[in-house]
């Protein structure tokens, strides 16, 4: 792929039950920049499970900022089931200087009908905080008999947004479940992008546009649970102009992160 790439979708730490090859951040950002990624946004593997969410995304900040090579951005967590969820709202805001949030409904017990799920969109749009929403983690037939979580339901989300002007939704992992009609009904309803890295199927890319508009399909790897090389691929076997793959491949990244 010629240009620049930006991954809105990679994670940092461990996955918690097993080692994944490139789960060392130095690692990772050799990997990245080899595959000529100038920008990835990060989560961190930690939130899926640890409760001190200020320490998870305070290390995930230090950790972006030790990396230079690729510009790492910070996504910090954040689980309305906690209590000072706000409080962790405001330091990822303020003190860490992040653009946008990262929620894991699936893990930490919440529904997007819940009320407190709207409350959190509203207050980092209030913000002006990009809001990342992982659907799933990776396929049901790869997870731990023990550490099973099932996909999070999307139905509820077109309504939501629209009552939340403003708001500027990333979804990932989601294409395996939110397509269709479903998709281009959430596109429809607010500033709602997607990205690729589990879209499947032959010309999968061309077959996501025809759900959701260029301008709100994005790059995404979910490196390193998954292989780069995978993501790429997914843009060099759909049949995409070269405008369409600047598009996916960085330009649609930079307009959300810029609210333009």
């Amino acid at each position: 792929m010629t240009g620049p790439i930006i991954d809105t979708n990679i994670y940092l730490s461990r996955w918690p039950t097993r080692r994944l090859q490139l789960d060392e951040t130095a690692k990772l950002v050799e990997k990245l920049k080899s595959q000529g990624v100038v920008e990835a946004w990060a989560g961190s593997f930690d939130a899926l499970l640890h409760k001190d969410l200020a320490g998870v995304n305070a290390r995930l900040a230090e950790e972006c900022a030790a990396h230079t090579a690729v510009r790492l951005v910070p996504f910090g967590a954040i689980n309305p089931m906690l209590p000072d969820w706000q409080d962790d709202l405001r330091r990822c805001a303020d003190e860490h200087k992040m653009p946008g949030i990262r929620l894991h409904p699936n893990y930490h017990g919440y529904t997007l009908a819940d009320p407190v799920f709207a409350e959190v969109l509203k207050a980092a749009t209030e913000r002006k905080l990009v809001v990342s929403l992982a659907v799933t983690m990776e396929d049901e037939r790869m997870m731990h008999p023990m550490f099973r979580a099932a996909a999070v339901d999307a139905r509820p989300l077109a309504k939501i947004v629209r009552e939340t002007p403003g708001v500027r939704l990333l979804l990932l992992n989601a294409v395996k479940t939110v397509k269709g009609e479903s998709l281009a009904d959430l596109a429809a309803a607010g500033d709602v992008s997607v990205e690729i890295a589990m879209q499947e199927g032959v010309n999968g890319v061309e077959t996501l546009l025809k759900a959701a508009p260029l301008e709100r399909v994005l790059f995404g790897s979910l490196s390193p649970l998954f292989y780069f090389e995978a993501a790429a691929l997914k843009l060099q076997e759909s049949p995409l102009a070269t405008p369409q793959i600047r598009a996916i491949a960085e330009t649609n990244a930079r307009r959300l992160l810029s609210g333009s």
